[in-house]
């Protein structure tokens, strides 16, 4: 939870930076780029107010290469320009000017020449200036925008990194401690608990009590709760001990001991085991992930319902375990709470002995395995999902099922 919080953190800031950087780069980018445009346009108009004048003088006009193209009244053509512009052939400059008809516009830019343009009053014709300076202070600008933006975020996202781990530890601290009182009370809760059951049992056995029965009931029903409380410490606590753990065997292995249970309450339970499914994890942790699932489904299934296991590939990288039985439609809110500590879809569950830890638990333990746990409810059926991925180890196998 807590490297959760802080990837949110650092997520954050990084985001709202990027997003600051490139609105201020764009901005410069496009001001400035507005501002070189508006100059070279205005020396444009200049010259083509006055055509064959020289260009406008002064400690704040731009000064840019230029050529004037003026058309005479027999069809020939006189070429003026600035002393700092090397004049075209008359090939190069007869394409120059059909580009620039072709465009019909009165100001454009001719990007393969390096040219912007601009229609003279009468007799006609064309003032050209040059704007590779422009191109190439807009290239530089873009370049060093991006190597300041790039060293910019590193930057921030180192501040943001320290940020994270300053700003989250108090709520560290706070969690490790809560996580430690649940551990340390459960575990001396256990003792006393026992002590409770024992004289209960020994009580019950000089002679029937519904007294003792109420005991022996509600001590049972704590030492769950303790228990339960004890696991979710562990989880929290990291305490595994991860290898190769063939899943497929696993959760075949599982089902066997609720054959009974189901039978019992008359439910059937069917299975659908993909073979060689072998993930990285605790062998104990995910079999109790299993039998969390199966002792859900079968408290809330429909009376002589189907209760159906499946185990298959998902994708290359993972694998979907599903445990599905037939039962009454769990809301999207109670979807959304379901894996939450103490949370119950329905208030009269507590009369079963429940204590609202076992969903909960399986989603810790899911989660130190990084893999996914949910719930889906539709079509009178409840169904619970947990992909895990797979070992890369792991070969291709095939499916194998039927009852257990």
């Amino acid at each position: 939870m807590i490297r959760r919080l802080r990837l949110t953190f650092v997520c954050i800031n990084m985001v709202t930076v990027t997003a600051m950087l490139c609105v201020i780069f764009g901005m410069v980018l496009h001001f400035t780029r507005e501002n070189l445009e508006a100059k070279s346009i205005h020396l444009l108009q200049t010259l083509a107010a006055e055509p064959g004048q020289p260009g406008p003088r002064g400690p704040h006009e731009v000064q840019l290469p230029y050529f004037t193209v003026e058309f005479g009244q027999w069809g020939g053509m006189r070429v003026v320009g600035s002393g700092t512009y090397a004049f075209l052939d008359e090939a190069e400059l007869s394409e120059l000017l059909r580009a620039a008809l072709d465009a019909g516009e009165p100001v454009g830019v001719l990007p393969e020449y390096g040219l912007r343009y601009c229609r003279t009053g009468p007799p006609g014709g064309f003032v050209f200036v040059d704007i590779s300076s422009e191109i190439s202070t807009m290239e530089n600008l873009l370049r060093n925008c991006l190597l300041i933006g790039c060293a910019s975020f590193l930057a921030f996202l180192l501040i943001s990194l320290l940020l994270a781990r300053w700003a989250v530890k108090p709520v560290d601290t706070a969690w490790r401690q809560q996580r430690q009182f649940v551990a340390d009370a459960s575990h001396e809760l256990k003792t006393p608990l026992t002590v409770i059951l024992t004289n209960a049992e020994l009580l019950q056995d000089a002679g029937p009590s519904r007294f003792a029965d109420n005991i022996l009931v509600m001590a049972r029903q704590m030492r769950g709760l303790v228990e339960g409380l004890l696991d979710l410490a562990r989880v929290d606590n990291g305490e595994k001990a991860f290898q190769p753990v063939d899943l497929s065997r696993l959760v075949s292995d599982a089902l066997l001991p609720f054959e009974p249970v189901f039978f019992e309450r008359r439910l059937e339970l069917s299975s659908s085991v993909a073979e060689d499914i072998t993930v990285q994890g605790s062998p104990g942790h995910l079999r109790q992930v299993v039998e969390i699932l199966l002792d859900n489904a079968q408290k809330y299934a429909d009376a002589q319902g189907t209760v159906a296991v499946r185990l298959e590939r998902s994708g290359g990288k993972a694998c979907l375990l599903s445990v599905a039985n037939p039962g009454p439609a769990i809301s999207r809110e109670d979807l959304a709470n379901i894996f939450k500590r103490f949370y119950r879809v329905d208030e009269a569950r507590r009369r079963d002995g429940s204590c609202g830890l076992g969903l909960a638990i399986a989603e810790g333990i899911v989660a130190s395995h990084r893999g996914k746990i949910w719930a889906e409810s539709g079509n009178g059926v409840n169904t619970f999902f947990v992909r895990l991925p797979v070992d890369r180890d792991n070969k291709s196998g095939a499916p194998h099922g039927g009852k257990p």
